[in-house]
């Protein structure tokens, strides 16, 4: 049975409806994209969508901008991931240039200081929450434990680039996952 082909104005609606409704940056947006592109649009399937996140976690950019060029591209091709793609930054464009215009004028005002500081404790529970969903698919045994224990502790403790924690997790799970084959 083939897929019925999605229209390059359905991805931009889309990813352009998830970039309004999201607040918070791209981790706040992770729970909305798996709920629209997984449960309601049917793009991707929910292993699809964890290793979107992972790469466009690992890679240049925004991790939910990475994510809709990923679904983008896989739906239409390169014109499937530039819609998409503008889809989802569109809106923050929007907002972010009336924002800019009114901020510097109230920035000063008690109560404009107020709000910012509660949104930014909502911010931290929406993230808070992407990571716990995406801790609970991802850690599904020993090794991935252990890396996730490694990873977390060395983001504490060490101060280098994440870069090299993607790396070395990427490495550790290759050798970690073959030699759980060779055990069998």
């Amino acid at each position: 049975m083939s897929e019925k082909k999605v229209s390059l104005w359905s991805l931009f609606l889309t990813f352009a409806k998830m970039g309004v409704m999201t607040f918070g940056g791209g981790y706040a947006m992770l729970p909305i994209l798996q709920r629209e592109v997984v449960e309601n649009k049917h793009w991707a399937a929910e292993e699809e969508i964890m290793d979107y996140f992972a790469i466009g976690q690992c890679t240049p950019g925004i991790i939910a901008v990475n994510t809709a060029t990923f679904i983008g591209q896989k739906k239409r091709g390169a014109a499937g991931g530039i819609a998409a793609t503008l889809g989802v930054v569109f809106p923050s464009l929007i907002i972010i240039s009336i924002l800019a215009g009114l901020i510097t004028n109230f920035s000063h005002l008690k109560w404009v200081q107020d709000a910012f500081a509660g949104i930014q404790v909502c911010v931290c529970v929406l993230i808070f929450n992407a990571v716990t969903k995406l801790l609970k698919k991802s850690v599904v045994d020993k090794w991935t434990a252990g890396i996730f224990a490694l990873v977390l502790a060395g983001g504490f403790f060490l101060d280098i680039s994440p870069v090299w924690f993607v790396v070395t997790a990427a490495v550790a799970g290759i050798i970690l996952k073959n030699l759980e084959v060779k055990g069998k």
